[in-house]
């Protein structure tokens, strides 16, 4: 080159470049500020050592060969992002010639980024991977990722602008249905952007969200990337920092943009990863507040090691908290009994497990009020089998368990079957008779109300036939008879009234039988245990 070689450069140990201090510094002021502090005399090769210079060896040499051509490189999509981040680590805001600094040159060519193709932008946002922290303190990470985004938000739902995995080949519009190709102009970019690196799937997602970017589109995307980039990773660390990103991303998100099914597919594999509490309990918090998406199967996760439940009773019991959320109150019932219905189909199914302990089958009974159901028969056979498979619990266990039974909501048949249960407690037997007895005279209260109100016909008929005077005095019979359509009603009313009272003799023969029936077992039980043993109280 005709100059001498004065300065060793080490980039980052992987290669050591021998160049010209004087031509390197007249356009780097961080080496010109380095050796400025020198005293002059020296005749020694100096040598320079960086550990993180961006690019590494390939952008150093790109970065001399400016220097040795007097400030002139061609720029473009490819090399800009290098380009700019080295300008920016070496200080390259002066020139030793009349043509711009490295620093105004990709500057300037960066401002042209809104002409650049997709396949253009892709690349240069790669190459930010490469160079993250500079390219972020920089600036121009944020420059790529808003004109990225920026086109997405434009294209919305049409076509790609200029997507790198398409090809008028591969597409065939007359011979594609609407719904594939409708399909495919919200999705073309899903492949394109998971090839990014977690933090930058991040920030694009952020930006997406800022911008309010259709929340299902950004929900899709997300599980896709999951998907695609679990086959490429190579150790569960990538997969854990993977995961935790996706459910990050997820949880801003519209809940009825996440689809249930997909969050327990990442609670399927949520244990083998590690995740950390915070991520975990974002995750629980979005599928409890659509448990009502939920089916039994994705209910039925096993539980964690060291446990001895079969299924994950506790996880179940957060979700119940994260769907009541805020207040009770403040769900709609019908969701409310969509829930209460697949509790009690979980109860069910956790109820032979020999494991699992009164207080916590009962805590899954009371999770939800008592309002959330209409009837306690799912609850009063999964407590049947419970107490079947732990036959060896003590009486005051069994009692404490079937507190959570509300007896005015059962059914008749499941009240005469539990009066003849023998699992149950005696004190449970008492308290399903004597709501039976109290639905019944409830029942006679409301057939003797019935009769009385059979009268209001004939004395509507009555008050007809009385005659009423006008102003002048003289009397006018407004009605002389009983309207045919009367007579029929009142006939009907009357074979109502027979059939009410033939049924409230029944209810009335139906009470005294039950009360004899509760007092035969009533003495069974007793006489089972010891005579000093008093009758236990109610539940309250």
């Amino acid at each position: 080159m005709g100059v001498s070689c004065d300065l060793e450069v080490d980039v980052n140990g992987e290669e050591i470049f021998i160049v010209n201090k004087d031509i390197i510094c007249s356009y780097s002021a961080r080496l010109s500020k380095l050796f400025g502090k020198l005293r002059g005399g020296r005749t020694q090769t100096l040598k320079v050592i960086f550990h993180d210079f961006p690019g590494g060896a390939e952008n150093f040499e790109l970065m001399t060969r400016f220097c040795y051509n007097n400030g002139k490189i061609k720029i473009n999509s490819s090399n800009l992002s290098p380009l700019y981040c080295a300008a920016h680590f070496m200080e390259m805001n002066k020139s030793a010639s009349f043509a711009p600094n490295l620093l105004e040159q990709t500057e300037k060519s960066l401002e042209e980024i809104r002409y650049w193709t997709w396949p253009e932008l892709l690349v240069a946002l790669r190459q930010c991977q490469d160079l993250l922290s500079i390219a972020h303190s920089s600036g121009l990470l944020k420059k790529c990722l808003d004109s990225l985004v920026g086109r997405l938000t434009l294209a919305g739902s049409e076509t790609s602008p200029c997507p790198s995995t398409f090809s008028p080949e591969s597409f065939d519009t007359r011979s594609t249905e609407s719904s594939k190709t409708s399909s495919f102009q919200a999705t073309w970019w899903f492949e394109d952007l998971a090839a990014l690196n977690p933090i930058l799937v991040e920030m694009v997602t952020k930006l997406l969200v800022s911008r309010k970017f259709d929340n299902f589109i950004i929900s899709k995307f997300l599980f896709y990337y999951q998907k695609s980039r679990f086959v490429l990773a190579t150790s569960s660390d990538q997969k854990r920092r993977i995961t935790e990103t996706v459910v990050s991303m997820l949880y801003p998100l519209d809940r009825s943009a996440v689809p249930c099914k997909g969050l327990f597919g990442i609670l399927r594999v949520a244990p083998s990863l590690n995740l950390s509490k915070r991520f975990r309990e974002k995750l629980e918090c979005m599928i409890g507040s659509q448990m009502d998406q939920a089916t039994l199967d994705n209910l039925l996760v096993p539980s964690p090691a060291g446990t001895n439940y079969l299924f994950d009773v506790n996880l179940v019991l957060r979700f119940v908290k994260s769907f009541v959320g805020k207040g009770i109150r403040s769900v709609p019932l019908e969701r409310l009994k969509k829930v209460a219905s697949l509790i009690d189909l979980y109860i069910a199914e956790v109820a032979p497990d020999p494991c699992l302990k009164p207080s916590k089958f009962l805590d899954l009974v009371r999770a939800l009020p008592d309002f959330s159901r209409d009837s306690y028969d799912a609850i009063y056979h999964a407590m049947d089998m419970y107490l079947e498979v732990h036959a060896g619990l003590s009486e005051e266990e069994k009692v404490n368990v079937c507190c959570g039974l509300n007896y005015e909501k059962l059914s008749s048949e499941a009240c005469k079957h539990l009066a003849q249960n023998m699992k149950f407690p005696s004190k449970s037997a008492v308290q399903a008779l004597t709501s039976q007895q109290c639905k019944f005279k409830t029942l006679l209260r409301e057939t003797h109300q019935s009769n009385s109100s059979i009268d209001l016909p004939c004395s509507f008929v009555d008050n007809d036939i009385k005659g009423k005077k006008d102003e002048a005095g003289e009397q006018i019979v407004l009605h002389a008879g009983v309207p045919d359509d009367l007579l029929a009603e009142n006939e009907k009313l009357g074979a109502h009234l027979q059939g009410m009272q033939c049924r409230a003799l029944e209810l009335e023969k139906l009470c005294r039988k039950m009360q004899t029936q509760m007092t035969k077992i009533m003495n069974s039980k007793l006489s089972s245990h010891s005579s000093a043993r008093s009758l236990p109280r109610l539940c309250s």
